[in-house]
């Protein structure tokens, strides 16, 4: 688990993300919600780090790689492209999510390889949502999970968080512009909660 927001699997010198929601800027400034823009290069910038730090030779998007149909609009996708041109080389895969299924797949020419969830692979079972699949383990994301946290000063704070189980785990999402969701552990489950350049486990999960 890194800080990062990813999970690296080293033995395959892969790199897991979820729910990058690309182009979701986009899609409110073209509802009329001024959003700030940036958050696009912001997100592919540290994928690119974690990349070229780690000697990623295969990068799977855990599903939500677009937001809407306008991911495919001129600057989200011209973004796209200079990100995958860079990493011409990579072995990149998307199983479809839920936003991918109405954005539309990439284009073709990007080379992002394309499959539906559960994708098998080792002990692992590749999901966007969150499930069991019998005699593997599922790494999933979609639910964008993170923790509320309080001081004596009745201060609060809100961190993104994995969530790993018995049988299955969330990722937090990866994408600069998501919102969050909090959760709680079930009896067979920890939080691990990223604070500044950590993962910390959560006492009590």
């Amino acid at each position: 688990m890194l800080p990062e927001r990813a999970l690296w699997w080293p033995a395959r010198a892969m790199l897991l993300v979820a729910d990058v929601h690309l182009g979701k800027a986009q899609s409110f400034r073209r509802l009329g919600v001024p959003v700030p823009g940036g958050s696009g290069s912001e997100t592919l910038a540290r994928l690119s780090g974690l990349i070229d730090t780690l000697g990623v030779e295969e990068l799977v998007f855990l599903g939500d790689l677009l937001h809407s149909r306008h991911a495919h609009d001129e600057a989200p996708a011209a973004l796209l492209r200079a990100w995958r041109q860079r990493h011409a080389g990579l072995a990149v895969t998307l199983v479809r999510g839920n936003h991918d299924d109405r954005a539309g797949d990439p284009p073709a020419d990007l080379g992002i390889a394309l499959v539906d969830e559960p994708w098998r692979v080792g002990p692992f079972a590749l999901c966007h949502h969150p499930q069991t699949v019998a005699g593997a383990y599922a790494l999933a994301g979609h639910v964008h999970p993170c923790v509320n946290l309080g001081g004596r000063a009745r201060d609060r704070l809100r961190l993104p968080c994995f969530q790993l189980g018995a049988e299955a785990g969330v990722l937090p999402a990866f994408g600069a512009f998501t919102g969050m969701h909090p959760v709680r552990p079930q009896a067979d489950e920890r939080l691990y909660v990223i604070a500044d350049d950590a993962v910390v486990a959560l006492p009590g999960g």
